[in-house]
């Protein structure tokens, strides 16, 4: 399946040349021979990021939106509600399944807020802001997004 991916990420210290998560992600969606659809960067404000998913997903027809950053414990780290307020239908297991992970890479992975839903036929993925940690996240799961993507969009099983 092709997939088109929108990068979304959150933060109110880089812009778009200064982010680095987001370019590994690119790089990472490319190598997978899939499609990159967007790639913006936005304050960590919930109406900016809600609208940023929003277009991904409905303008930019993505298949899967990965947001980067805001998932952490700060006052600032809005992206699960952002997601929540434009999703509809939570996919817990993809979170679970990335903090997981991550676990077995820092113990730090359990302070993670991040969470996965669907937005009409758009799976939307929190992932960490750091480099080391969104490539870690694309690590747990980018197996399945194939798969998923096909699901949130109607698709039947094949077994």
């Amino acid at each position: 399946m092709e997939l088109k991916i929108s990068i979304v990420t959150c933060s109110d210290t880089r812009d778009l040349a200064q982010d680095e998560a987001g370019a590994a992600l690119e790089e990472l969606i490319v190598a997978q021979g899939w499609t990159v659809a967007s790639h913006v960067v936005v304050r960590d404000d919930v109406s900016e990021i809600g609208d940023a998913i929003a277009e991904a997903a409905d303008e930019c027809h993505a298949n899967v939106v990965l947001t980067c950053g805001g998932t952490g414990l700060s006052m600032r780290d809005v992206t699960p509600e952002a997601t929540r307020a434009v999703c509809e239908r939570d996919v817990p297991g993809i979170a679970e399944a990335i903090r997981a992970y991550s676990m077995t890479k820092t113990r730090r992975a359990m302070l993670s807020r991040a969470i996965c839903m669907q937005r009409g036929h758009t799976l939307v993925v929190n992932f960490p802001g750091s480099t080391k940690a969104a490539r870690e996240s694309w690590e747990a799961i980018a197996d399945q997004l194939e798969h998923a993507a096909q699901m949130t969009a109607g698709g039947g099983h094949t077994n």
